[in-house]
């Protein structure tokens, strides 16, 4: 069998896996990525392979990445649990192993194994259904800014409503939030819970939603409350389509049963991308999406509302304030200038990380500086200056930097709109066609 045969074979293997698969060399830059592993951080092989790690995750200052550590310390770290989030902000809990890989007692790598904390969650018996006291109102909606004053209004409207309702918004935006809010001003006098579908997988997805014989399901846990289903398009086409058909009957079945029981809950519905291309996709299913959003209410991510962001800061740092024992009054000029200036793609999710991440690397100062800041996050910043200003280097000619420009602001374009064509297009008003060709000239590959 000849090299390239032998590569083939270990790269099937390893995505026959059920368990996740990150390697990294020396430097921390990534050289295996599995399959598993692909599903478990939401990501796409080319974001990930050949980039340094801290390059595409952020990880919490006092935890840092398990892979680092190890090829540090070349001390292996067995059975840790880890919080992080993806380069969409998308948050990430793992369960894992991690070893160092040794040539001749030199380290040239590290190995995590990962495992499937949702099923793993499962075994375990833990909360993968959600039970939440809602104590958010709108007037603390109102006061940290987190949703736009319109919004704010249409929840209020939808809270002395009990018919379904659907909210869309990007990772980060707390769509959990605003629908608890709803909930407590509501008439509806049970609990509310919220399910995330993109956590559900396997065999038992259907025995969490509809229960299984002397086992209850969601449904019926929320039943005389409130359910907020998040991500329902990553349920199958059949689970939403018996869905649709236990809430139009207000009976569910649980699985192994032939009778029905009947339940009541008002049921929200989410999502992080447009509904109609989801639909089109064939990831959510149309009379699914109709009956969901009888109501409906659109959150715009943070980047479209930065002037809200002071505000924003002020009361995360009251809040970190209060959880740490601290006492940071102020926030400097220029360390608040970058952070209304990035692109925030985790929306307030990733705002409220960078506060806080930020305020553990403080001592007993009361101004948050721009060094303060977290060295991801300053990294991140300084990587899309350095080509606009290109500090210490020659001037190029004119018709060459043109030419680096757009390459770059329509890398930056693609970037913002997920590398939908369509939306780009949009964006920066030319046709499809056009794009495409300045995609293909400049050699443009997604990062």
């Amino acid at each position: 069998m000849d090299n390239e045969t032998l590569l083939t074979v270990y790269k099937m293997v390893l995505d026959f896996l059920d368990v996740g698969i990150h390697a990294v060399d020396q430097d921390g830059r990534t050289v295996i990525y599995n399959k598993k592993m692909m599903e478990i951080e939401g990501m796409d092989i080319e974001d990930v392979l050949d980039k340094n790690i801290l390059d595409v995750f952020q990880f919490f200052q006092d935890e840092g990445s398990t892979l680092i550590q190890v090829l540090k310390t070349g001390e292996p770290i067995l059975n840790s649990k880890q919080k992080y989030f993806n380069n969409r902000g998308l948050e990430i809990n793992t369960v894992h192993s991690t070893y160092p890989l040794k040539k001749e007692s030199k380290i040239i790598g590290a190995v995590e194994i990962v495992q499937d904390v949702t099923k793993l969650e499962r075994i375990l018996g833990s909360k993968l259904v959600r039970n939440e006291f809602a104590s958010y109102t709108f007037e603390q909606l109102e006061t940290n800014k987190w949703y736009p004053e319109e919004v704010i209004q249409i929840a209020k409207q939808a809270s002395a409503m009990s018919s379904p309702l659907f909210i869309i918004g990007e990772h980060g935006t707390y769509k959990n939030i605003i629908t608890q809010s709803i909930h407590y001003h509501s008439e509806v006098q049970g609990n509310f819970y919220y399910q995330d579908c993109a956590e559900l997988s396997g065999s038992y997805l259907e025995n969490i939603l509809f229960g299984e014989k002397d086992q209850e399901g969601i449904l019926e846990m929320a039943n005389g409350g409130s359910l907020l289903l998040e991500e329902v398009h990553y349920l199958p086409l059949e689970i939403q389509s018996r869905l649709l058909h236990t809430l139009r009957n207000n009976k569910v079945r649980r699985n192994g049963e032939a009778s029905e029981r009947s339940f009541h809950v008002r049921i929200m519905g989410s999502i992080s991308d447009d509904p109609i291309e989801t639909i089109t996709e064939g990831k959510l299913l149309k009379d699914l999406y109709y009956y969901l959003s009888q109501s409906s209410i659109v959150l715009p991510p943070l980047r479209n509302r930065k002037q809200d962001i002071p505000e924003m800061v002020n009361a995360f740092i009251h809040k970190f304030n209060e959880r740490f024992k601290m006492n940071v009054t102020n926030i400097s000029e220029k360390a608040l200038k970058e952070l209304v200036e990035y692109d925030w793609p985790g929306n307030i999710k990733e705002l409220e990380h960078i506060i806080e991440e930020t305020m553990k690397l403080m001592k007993n100062e009361e101004i948050m500086e721009y060094h303060h800041l977290p060295a991801n996050f300053n990294h991140r910043i300084a990587e899309e200056n350095e080509f606009l200003f290109q500090r210490d280097k020659e001037i190029k000619p004119l018709e060459e930097y043109l030419q680096e420009a757009e390459t770059y602001y329509i890398q930056k374009a693609l970037q913002f709109h997920d590398y939908n064509i369509t939306k780009t297009a949009n964006a920066l008003q030319m046709s499809r066609q056009n794009l495409q060709y300045r995609i293909r000239k400049h050699g443009i590959v997604k990062k």
